[in-house]
């Protein structure tokens, strides 16, 4: 067994408050280096975090030969660069989602994985949190006999305050967008629930604040989705010819929401953001409670379905990692994050022709 994975992490914004603080509570694990658009921003991570080195620039991180596994916590547009020299240069690799911008990108990215058989996963850390894991654990044994109908709310006042500065999320160009950053949460979960793939799509993207101003003062306008409405059906698997639909905001007022519910011939499951589990009878009117192990959470991270995750994800790799494995059961694969960017560009598609899309 390996006795330490060392870890080279690109990013110092999101990996901040997750992926470092996860992996820091990892036994094995070491944080070696880390490299963001703006040196300054990675020095202090790499204070707060005892990181003992900081790179100029990602290639950086990937040059040095005692960095094990690289941690892309970067916009989407760096993706598929990133990713190619990292698995050319023998490195394991986290990838955040959505994985690329493309499908173009995702396969180019899957195929390489393959060609140098490393570990290779996209950051869908929900799969981890206990809640969905026993949400599968219903589906699977029969529970709700068989998957008719998913449903997903995702709903956030994030970036409904116009004064928010305009940054790469605003921008379609470098991969932002409520489609890719939360919709492919939402494919990813609806395909590793229902053991299916989705067949095809009727996306609607809107934009409601149009124009922000840049940290510069400068007006910019929003190329991105800050709402999405998505109808699925899918084939194959378990769960073929059953239909979904996703409701996703990044500018509702209210209650933020985060909630998957799978209805069958059988009953019902939905978990909520948080994991929180409750099933229903078929032809009943109410939900009970299901209990449910909540699982961890690494010291310095804010409470959240993401954080509890992500506590068990990053533990699931570095054990992998220190026993020579390339794998880890259930996570996200490049082929599943390959899989989800079809949908995401299919999803992009029906938008401008306002038709279903196959997704091929």
């Amino acid at each position: 067994m390996k006795d330490t994975v060392g870890i080279g992490v690109i990013g110092a914004g999101f990996a901040r408050t997750t992926q470092i603080p996860g992996f820091k509570n990892c036994e094995g694990a070491r944080g070696v280096v880390i490299a963001s658009a703006h040196r300054e921003h990675a020095e202090e991570v790499a204070r707060e975090f005892d990181i003992a080195h900081v790179a100029d620039d990602w290639r950086g991180v990937i040059e040095r030969d005692d960095v094990d596994l690289v941690s892309i916590v970067t916009p989407v547009v760096t993706h598929h660069e990133i990713t190619m020299a990292a698995l050319n240069a023998g490195k394991h690799v986290l990838c955040e989602k959505p994985m690329a911008m493309n499908a173009d990108e995702a396969r180019e990215m899957m195929e390489r994985a393959r060609e140098k058989n490393l570990l290779a996963l996209i950051d869908h850390e929900l799969r981890f949190l206990p809640g969905r894991q026993k949400t599968a654990q219903l589906i699977r044994r029969g529970d709700i006999g068989q998957p008719w109908h998913a449903r997903c709310l995702f709903r956030s006042a994030q970036r409904a305050d116009p004064n928010r500065p305009w940054n790469w999320w605003s921008d379609v160009k470098q991969g932002g967008g409520a489609l890719g950053a939360i919709g492919s949460h939402i494919v990813d979960a609806f395909r590793w629930l229902l053991d299916t793939e989705v067949s095809e799509v009727l996306g609607q993207l809107s934009t409601h604040v149009s124009k922000r101003k840049d940290h510069a003062g400068v007006i910019r306008e929003v190329t991105t989705d800050d709402e999405a409405s998505l109808l699925l059906r899918f084939d194959g698997g378990s769960s073929s010819g059953a239909t979904g639909n996703a409701s996703l905001s990044m500018v509702q007022a209210g209650a933020s929401a985060h909630v998957v519910e799978i209805f069958g011939s059988g009953g019902a499951v939905k978990v909520d953001g948080n994991g929180y589990v409750w099933s229903a009878q078929a032809g009943g009117t109410e939900w009970t409670s299901v209990e449910i192990d909540r699982g961890h959470l690494a010291p310095g991270m804010a409470e959240g379905g993401w954080s509890r995750g992500f506590t068990a994800f990053s533990k699931e790799i570095i054990d992998a990692l220190r026993e020579g494995r390339t794998s880890v059961d259930g996570a996200a694969t490049f082929e599943d994050g390959y899989r989800t960017q079809l949908v995401l560009d299919s999803a992009r598609k029906s938008n401008e022709s306002a038709c279903w899309e196959r997704n091929n």
